[in-house]
């Protein structure tokens, strides 16, 4: 028998749960793209999507995923040959190092691996060894949504102003953005990316690229950008059909702006604080179950470097995978597969999963996700210790008050 009948619970990092605001936003018939409604709310947008990356500088959006947004950053950044460092904390700061490289970028990848943040003695040693200054700019990943690494973005650019390093710095937010703080002036970020499906609560479909001054100015003579993936038009352009170099994407602008009033009417930094208690009540479940079986854990010991927005962890294989198919198919919770912890045919695989908890997520699916495990734990019999729940619901009580 399944005890999954009923509305399903979605907790993979992406696409995250789309809250009933956003989906009536955009259930409606298609606009008038020429005049109107339509012209007046994409205005209201772009004042608002900054705010969330908390800039006031320029924003490009575009029709695409997170790869989508990657490969507008690269063509605006780079030129055929230009050097970039990327400080890859996860499968995804290598995902980025590919997307650049196969464009014709000459990437230096300083791999931390899959559990430690970025070592800022080496990046420092990295920067000193480029004394002609070839590297154009530094990539990195805030939060990685593979690992859950989360990266210090503040102290990164630290690094580059002590050692006197012109190269721009650019932040993949894809995960973290409507999540984890982030403060894109004040930390000195020259480009951010990111995208519609995880904090925003929009489907997949919008990828965004927020730039300075200093990378427009720097970036002018950049020969990877083609008319499509040119970031002028999209923060300057005169005519509409310009933000996005053809019809606008309605039906995502409709659900965008919706998920923008809720982040604004809760207040962005009561988002931020929602995520690191929800972030700690998984955690503190993990720590529980971990007294009973050593083989149990989360994939970055300290809390520092953890993302306030998935949780990624270990079980020992062949249980990640054992459990994930029990608690969808027996109970409605679908939870994340261990992306880039090891190969998809290597039996290590499947000792690994992770717990999403971003966007329109509250206290009770986090804590229900979390009894679903419990459940599946007890009903697959994997040694486990006791007081998970209990754990998790202090610091949710806690939190709270």
């Amino acid at each position: 028998m399944s005890l999954a009948h009923g509305r399903p619970y979605l907790a993979i990092p992406g696409p995250s749960t789309m809250p009933d605001r956003v989906l009536a936003a955009m259930h409606r018939a298609a606009p008038n793209i020429y005049e109107g409604e339509l012209h007046a709310m994409v205005a209201s947008i772009w004042t608002d999507l900054k705010a969330v990356a908390r800039t006031a500088q320029h924003v490009a959006l575009y029709i695409g995923n997170g790869h989508a947004a990657w490969e507008a950053a690269n063509a605006n950044l780079f030129s055929r040959g230009d050097a970039a460092l990327v400080l890859a904390t996860g499968n995804f700061g290598i995902g980025w190092a590919n997307s650049a490289r196969a464009v014709g970028v000459d990437v230096t990848v300083l791999d931390f691996g899959k559990s430690s943040p970025v070592d800022l003695g080496q990046l420092e040693q990295a920067l000193r060894a480029d004394a002609a200054h070839r590297l154009k700019a530094v990539l990195l990943t805030h939060v990685d949504t593979a690992s859950s690494i989360r990266n210090d973005v503040a102290a990164v650019r630290a690094v580059l102003d002590a050692v006197g390093h012109p190269a721009l710095l650019a932040v993949d937010c894809i995960a973290s953005l409507g999540c984890d703080e982030y403060r894109m002036d004040a930390w000195g970020v020259d480009v951010t990316v990111a995208a519609s499906q995880k904090g925003l609560m929009v489907p997949p479909g919008l990828g965004f690229v927020w730039y300075s001054d200093k990378a427009l100015e720097r970036c002018k003579g950049s020969n990877l950008r083609t008319p499509y993936w040119d970031w002028t038009p999209r923060a300057f352009g005169t005519e509409f059909w310009q933000y996005f170099c053809g019809t606008a994407p309605t039906h995502h602008l409709f659900g965008l702006r919706e998920s923008l009033n809720m982040i604004a009417e809760e207040g962005l930094e009561n988002v931020w604080a929602r995520h690191e208690v929800l972030a700690g009540a998984v955690w503190a479940a993990f720590d529980a179950w971990a007294m009973g079986n050593p083989a149990i854990g989360l994939n970055v010991a300290d809390p520092a470097f953890r993302g306030r927005s998935v949780t990624a962890a270990r079980f020992g294989a062949p249980h990640a995978t054992r459990l994930r198919q029990w608690t969808e198919h027996k109970a409605g919770v679908t939870l994340g597969i261990g992306l880039g912890m090891a190969a998809s045919d290597d039996p290590a695989y499947h000792g690994f999963l992770r717990v999403a908890h971003m966007g329109h997520v509250n206290a009770h699916m986090t804590l229900g996700a979390l009894a679903v495990m419990e459940a599946g734990l007890v009903a697959l019999d994997i040694p486990h210790g006791p007081g998970a729940l209990a754990a998790a619901a202090r610091v949710v009580g806690q939190g709270a008050r």
